[in-house]
């Protein structure tokens, strides 16, 4: 790293720089990328085989997005979005109505994961209060869910690593407790079970249903709480609770949209139609800031009336609608179509569960591989019997992290565990690497404990 690229970035409110082995570990300087590699300014190549927080979707400097990017900017880059509109989100909206599930039909724009999400919170509550239930005025969540880092996002997320500081400015919500299929507290095994643990969110609707406004859920993954894969089933079941107690049922698909749990939405995967969703991250191929909220007509139609009558949904973001963003999105969703992207995935998908399952579960400390889609994790654990975590403190997934780095590899780890979520794009060949890599740090770092 250059001496002039060390000094910027002590100015930069960046995490590693609030830490004192800053000088050990500084951030690695990046300056380019091509498909699924990114070179660092002294000329190494690392695989990104997390596409860069899981919205890099079709590979770095894809030509045809950066072609339809740079083409959109000698046209229209920008213009406000309220009594104002453009072509690119309108043949955007088209698009997204012809692969979102059944039933939404109506699409909100903001410019990041979080801002959807408290827009699905906002339109939830004044659904509720102008269709005649204002006393429905709370929210329910998973547990170990997370949902963004606003205040409300973070009120409807249930990761104290990120919000244990800020709960007094925080909502009060229900928590119902998660699926775990690992650690499954009703003792069944993956895939040997009736979502028996469906119960405690039953028992939780029986006490608050009618005071709930919606309940919002990142459906069949939940990605921050350690890549936790749960059934479609148990999604199936919080969707008939919600309608059976008038709940709005929020899909948070920010991380699961575009592809990545082998369907276009894990929604589809699971047959379920919620009314609002959120969406982000890969909408634009990881190019450019974006999110959409869609909605039901039921929902749409509950804010339409006349000026006078005040009910209006009054929320704007001033990049909402982006005709740069919009353009990236029109092109990512062109080339998953026409080139068959996620068919393809779920191919190579198919061959990495295999791959995995074979090389991880050899290692004795590997408690479980778990998959959705391209997805892939390792949970690493003492002992593979009881389950027994590490302990935290030696940050053993870090120390992989960290090696794997240094090998080429951008790995990245929640905890103890390990994961893939790479581009759609990515290459057996370069999946091969990746696990050659991880399998070798894996087995260096439990052999130094």
């Amino acid at each position: 790293m250059s001496a002039l690229v060390d000094e910027d970035l002590r100015l930069i409110w960046h995490p590693a720089a609030q830490m004192k082995d800053y000088e050990l570990h500084p951030p690695v300087a990046v300056v380019a990328g091509a498909g699924c590699w990114l070179r660092t300014e002294d000329g190494k190549k690392i695989l990104d085989v997390v596409s860069s927080w899981w919205c890099n979707l079709l590979g770095h400097c894809n030509a045809e997005i950066t072609e339809a990017l740079c083409d959109q900017a000698r046209t229209l880059e920008h213009v406000i979005f309220a009594d104002l509109t453009h072509p690119w989100a309108v043949r955007l909206a088209q698009e997204l109505s012809l692969i979102v599930p059944k039933g939404l039909c109506r699409f909100n724009f903001a410019d990041n994961g979080s801002s959807a999400v408290e827009m699905c919170l906002k339109l939830a509550f004044q659904y509720q209060a102008q269709t005649g239930h204002p006393e429905r005025i709370r929210f329910a969540c998973l547990t170990e869910g997370y949902h963004g880092e606003t205040i409300g996002a973070l009120s409807v997320g249930s990761m104290d690593l990120y919000a244990r500081l800020y709960r007094p400015m925080m909502m009060d919500n229900v928590h119902l407790k998660a699926p775990d299929c690992f650690r499954c507290p009703c003792g069944k095994k993956r895939g040997q079970c009736h979502c028996e643990c469906l119960k405690f969110a039953e028992q939780a609707f029986a006490e608050h249903g009618g005071e709930l406004a919606a309940l919002i859920v990142e459906p069949l993954l939940q990605g921050a709480a350690g890549m936790r894969v749960y059934p479609e089933e148990y999604l199936r079941g919080l969707r008939k609770l919600c309608t059976q107690h008038g709940v709005l049922l929020i899909a948070d698909e920010i991380a699961t949209g575009f592809g990545r749990t082998g369907e276009i939405f894990a929604c589809v995967k699971a047959g379920v139609s919620p009314d609002l969703m959120a969406l982000s991250k890969a909408i634009t191929g990881g190019y450019m800031p974006m999110s959409v909220v869609c909605a039901t007509q039921e929902v749409y139609d509950a804010f339409y009336a006349d000026y006078k009558e005040g009910k209006a949904f009054v929320h704007s973001h001033t990049y909402a609608g982006n005709p740069l963003a919009c353009s990236c999105a029109l092109a990512v969703l062109k080339i998953l179509k026409r080139d068959h992207i996620i068919e393809k995935a779920r191919k190579t998908a198919s061959w990495l569960t295999a791959e995995f399952e074979k090389r991880f579960l050899k290692i004795e400390n590997v408690g479980e591989v778990r998959h959705i889609g391209l997805i892939h994790a390792i949970e690493l654990v003492k002992d593979r019997r009881s389950k027994e975590p590490f302990d935290p403190s030696l940050r053993l997934g870090y120390r992989i992290y960290r090696r794997a780095l240094s090998e080429g590899l951008l790995l990245r780890c929640i905890g103890d565990v390990l994961y893939f979520n790479p581009p759609l794009v990515i290459s057996q060949k370069e999946l091969e690497f990746a696990q050659d890599v991880t399998e070798r740090c894996v087995r260096a770092e439990l052999e130094k404990l």
